[in-house]
């Protein structure tokens, strides 16, 4: 029976008592307990069920690594399924249920699997829902739409609130152990600022509870001093509960800290996303122990060694009266020695080594009165829902039963593995130890800065240290090195002296019996949370799955919840098995961050609600608001469509803007147009590969307008670009593509042309710019300024710095209507101060503000495309008539080869027409042109498409643009455009140019 002891529980406040409900029974434990510990001093052994065979399942370890005991915690807006009690710090008033059962966890019928286990082997999935086709829809779909996923999603709004953190230090130490205690010292003493990170409530690791001296103290009594030490230390910060998430590129980190789960009444963020950056990063991450494979080693009250031990010291929780302790390694010893200590009862140490000299705990465990059994193994454990015994056989056998042991705790110890993790996060590279037969960080091939110099160092028992004066001197070490690398090279003392345990070599060891037959095989258990046994792995391997990225997919095996922490060595090592070849030769499969799950909401952080996507404002957007606009959301700007007067329509809105543009003098905000600073020696050239036309050749105070295409040929951005200086080039931008073109070119310059001299940044939001459009446009800005800026000092295509109603702005001769066009732009500070000085002296001659629907109207009167009316993914310059816009003197540009593939030349592809309505109405926007005959799906063939379509309040009669097989060949023809009613719309091919071909009202 699983009971609180007398005496021990090192991290227990015994004078404060906390209530919480399991599955809506009241449970009590104590300050200090996790909600693993505090379920077990209540003996509640079976905390949840198994994935696919929902077979029982309790706790097996006690920190991170857990892969059985998942609870549902809290209620309503506050519930979060998948909650590690292992990890979860008990709390006075905490609500829990377990999950993957029904009707209950006691009685689950989904228990059933487990006696159809042979017709559910690895990968049936795979084979058995092909056929019969039929069953899918109706039979097959239904029931795992129903059995997917664990746990259930929370169905009330989240009311927590969480937080993003940005820190900076010289050396982050992750991990809170002995050794990145000393690494923090070190680094500390030698200057360096210092973080210092770890995912527990406490500091030191194991060490408190394996126990030993250090400097001739006990170690616990050293862990305390080192924290207080560098409490008072001001270059150095510590913080608990904060896990070190993953490890990036140039020195990037991301902490997790579960700031208030313990506290849930406490004010402030419930958790916080660390967004660090670290001249060098010290992974003092620790190691996680193995459990071993054997018939049996699922049902509950089997656990890893450690794990017993841990609640043991921790929390002074007994998991049982009796412990059959089973291992291949020293380690294991210490579990006994500290249960007999306290006066429980281990009957047996099975011991899968073959007989060898005493070390110093074994012996000391054998002076305690406990029976060592060299060479043996456990052939089953017995129980169901509990354990109730062990049967004992010779490790080098089949399993024959030599002696049965009553028993309800069965501790488990298979060696231990280097937490490599956030290691490999960034490329560290791996290799093999024979010794601990264990994967451990390569030191000589350590992750490398932007500089060329390695930025990580392993500590610890992450580095594959486990004795005690080892790991406090490689964290030292490592310390020292982090903080010189980083540029800190003050004195640092050595490191604190330990007491030296020495340990007999481990076996590797991965199933019990050595030769077991498969029916035991089929009880082995690899991956707890999954079901996935040796025999699927063995399985694998024999349908062909060698590498072990596929058998991992083709058995789910790692790819639960805690990803594999405690299942991959020993998978691997039964894969290499199977295939006949050492282990470094299968390899390992990739560690990807989050180290261990972190919550959406901290991702999140602030990005709810309004900050969600957040509406970016141009410095005008006020004075629309007061004077009715109507806005329209172009990427995550809100532009106004038009403005409404009382009494007006959106229709006669959009009208009378277009017609007082054409007619005297209009003004727009063109603010959230993308402007791009490209800067360098090599800007020229880099713009040369990304447009179409040619950029390098473009003079200073000039313009062009240029095409953008992706490596596929297809276009995806158009813009004026204009020649600020010898090396420098500001590129304008659809709205919608600033933040994507912004990538676009950073991408090809980190991964293509990271040698050519260039520096892009985003100015977007830095500049204010106004449109100021129509006849009398010209004589509206001499009001508001001195310098010429006549037709001859400053040509269409050109640009001049002038200063305009007291203003610094530059003026671009440029015109997306067809008119007379100024783009003007200002500091942003100052866009509302111009915006009103305009405003004035444009009164006499009535100046409109108009909005963007005005704008597409008067584009698509001149014919211009617009970039996501024109274009979708799929059209290429050349179909849209835009050759001109293509250099031929270049012999590259971003697209080019890729548009001379025979589907992207085919003359028969659709391209860019005008479409005149017969009756003079509007054809619906996207409107498919019929043709005769039907396709090979039964479907009327098209020969054409609607891509802009308006009301001219021009032209007085509808007017759209197309792409149409042959188009620009066939003008005059009449195309029928059926509508949803039914009815036909009928449209002649024109000249996409509607008003102003010759350009006369631009050029005056």
């Amino acid at each position: 029976m699983s009971t609180r002891l007398a005496n021990g529980g090192r991290l227990l406040d015994k004078g404060r008592k906390l209530d919480f409900t399991f599955n809506g029974t009241r449970l009590r434990g104590y300050e200090g307990d996790t909600l693993a510990s505090a379920l077990l001093a209540n003996d509640q052994m079976l905390m949840g069920r198994s994935f696919k065979y929902h077979r029982p399942r309790g706790v097996v370890a006690s920190g991170a690594e857990e892969p059985n005991a998942l609870v549902g915690l809290g209620e309503g807006a506050a519930f979060e399924p998948n909650q590690r009690v292992t990890t979860t710090e008990l709390f006075d008033g905490l609500t829990c249920t377990s999950q993957n059962h029904w009707p209950s966890l006691n009685f689950d019928i989904g228990a059933i699997n487990t006696k159809l286990s042979r017709f559910l082997p690895a990968g049936f999935y795979y084979k058995m829902f092909i056929h019969p086709r039929p069953f899918w829809k109706h039979v097959y779909e239904p029931i795992i739409r129903k059995s997917a996923g664990l746990g259930r999603a929370p169905d009330q709004r989240d009311t927590d609130t969480y937080e993003h953190f940005y820190a900076f230090c010289d050396v982050l130490v992750i991990g809170g152990g002995i050794a990145g205690l000393q690494a923090a010292r070190a680094a500390g003493a030698a200057g360096a600022k210092v973080l210092l990170i770890e995912q527990t409530a406490h500091w030191g690791g194991r060490a408190p509870v394996d126990g030993g001296t250090v400097d001739g103290q006990p170690v616990d009594k050293f862990v305390d001093e080192l924290v207080s030490e560098l409490q008072g230390m001001d270059n150095v910060t510590l913080r608990n509960r904060t896990m070190g998430a993953g490890v990036y590129d140039h020195g990037y980190a991301l902490g997790y800290e579960r700031v208030t789960d313990h506290q849930p009444k406490a004010k402030g963020p419930r958790h916080r996303l660390w967004r660090i950056r670290a001249a060098q990063i010290v992974t003092a991450t620790g190691a996680i122990e193995r459990p071993l494979s054997f018939a049996g080693n699922d049902i509950p009250g089997v656990m890893l060694a450690s794990a017993v031990r841990d609640y043991v010291v921790d929390y002074g929780v007994s998991i049982g009266d009796r412990t059959v302790v089973v291992t291949n390694n020293d380690d294991a010893y210490r579990t006994a020695i500290i249960l007999k200590k306290n006066g429980l009862d281990v009957p047996v140490i099975l011991d899968a080594r073959v007989p060898t000299q005493d070390s110093a705990l074994m012996a000391e465990a054998k002076s305690l009165g406990i029976r060592v059994l060299m060479g043996h193994a456990i052939s089953s454990v017995q129980g169901g829902k509990r354990v109730t015994g062990v049967e004992i056989c010779s490790q080098a056998g089949e399993g024959a039963v030599l002696e049965e042991i009553a028993c309800d705790v069965v501790a488990m110890s298979g060696g231990w593995s280097p937490v490599v993790h956030l290691w490999s996060h960034c490329g560290g590279k791996l290799i093999w130890d024979e010794a601990t037969a264990a994967f451990r960080p390569d030191v000589d091939k350590a992750p490398t800065g932007a500089t060329g110099a390695p930025f990580v160092t392993p500590a610890g028992a992450a580095n594959g240290d486990f004795l005690l004066g080892d790991v406090l001197r490689d964290g030292n070490s490592a310390g020292k090195a982090a903080a010189k690398a980083a540029g800190h090279s003050g004195a640092v003392p050595a490191a604190p002296s330990a007491e030296e345990i020495a340990e007999a070599p481990m076996a590797p060891v991965w199933m019990m019996p050595q030769g077991a037959g498969i029916k035991k095989r089929q009880k082995a258990w690899l991956d707890y949370q999954n079901d996935v046994k040796v025999s699927d792995i063995q399985l694998a391997a024999q349908e062909g799955f060698e590498s072990v990225e596929h058998a991992k997919r083709y058995t789910t095996l790692g790819m639960a919840t805690d990803q594999g922490k405690l299942s991959n060595i020993n998978g691997l090592a039964i894969l290499s098995d199977a295939l006949g070849q050492p282990i470094p030769q299968t390899g390992t499969t990739t560690f990807r961050p989050p180290y261990t799950p972190i919550s959406f909401a901290s991702i999140t952080g602030e990005a709810r609600d309004a900050r969600f996507m957040p509406v970016r404002q141009t410095p005008m957007y006020q004075w629309h608001v007061e004077n009715g606009a109507f806005f329209e959301p172009v990427g995550q700007w809100r532009r106004p469509y038009t403005y409404q007067k009382p009494g007006e329509s959106v229709e006669d809105a959009v009208a009378r803007e277009v017609k007082a543009t054409r007619s005297s003098l209009g003004m727009l905000d063109a603010s959230t147009l993308g402007k791009l600073l490209v800067k360098g020696p090599d800007a020229g050239k880099f713009l040369d590969m990304l447009y179409t036309n040619m950029m390098s050749t473009l003079k200073p105070g000039r313009c062009r307008y240029g095409l953008m295409c992706s490596e596929n040929g297809f276009l995806i951005d158009d813009g004026v670009v204009a020649r600020v200086g010898e090396d420098a080039f500001l590129c304008h931008t659809t709205t919608g593509g600033a933040e994507s073109i912004h990538g676009h070119m950073e991408e090809w310059l980190q991964t293509e042309w990271w040698d050519w001299d260039v520096y892009v940044a985003n100015l977007t939001e830095q500049y204010a710019q106004i449109a100021v459009v129509g006849p009398r446009a010209r004589e509206t800005l001499e009001k508001l300024t001195g310098d010429d800026i006549s037709a001859e000092a400053l040509p269409f295509m050109a640009w001049a710095d002038i200063t305009l109603a007291g203003l610094q702005a530059r003026v671009y001769r440029i015109s997306f209507s067809g008119e007379l066009s100024y783009e003007i732009a200002v500091k942003a500070s100052e866009g509302r101060a111009l915006w009103d000085a305009l405003l004035a002296a444009g009164a006499s001659a009535n100046i409109t503000v108009y909005g963007t629907e005005a704008l597409h109207i008067m584009r698509a009167e001149k014919g211009f495309i617009m970039i996501g009316d024109e274009t979708d993914g799929t059209v290429i310059p050349q179909d849209l008539g835009l050759n001109w816009a293509i250099s031929k003197k270049k012999e590259d540009y971003l697209g080019k080869r890729a548009q001379e593939r025979s589907h992207m030349s085919d003359p028969a592809r659709w391209k860019l027409v005008g479409l005149e309505t017969v009756d003079g109405g509007v054809l619906p926007d996207g409107a498919y042109a019929t043709a005769e005959g039907e396709n090979a799906n039964g479907q009327r063939e098209t020969q054409g498409r609607v891509t802009s379509t308006y009301h001219s309040p021009t032209l007085e009669r509808g007017i759209a643009m197309g792409l149409v097989l042959n188009g620009p060949d066939r003008m005059g023809e009449v195309l029928e455009f059926p509508r949803l009613d039914g009815t036909i719309m009928r449209a002649k091919i024109v000249d996409p140019v509607f008003f102003d071909k010759d350009g006369e009202k631009q050029n005056v």
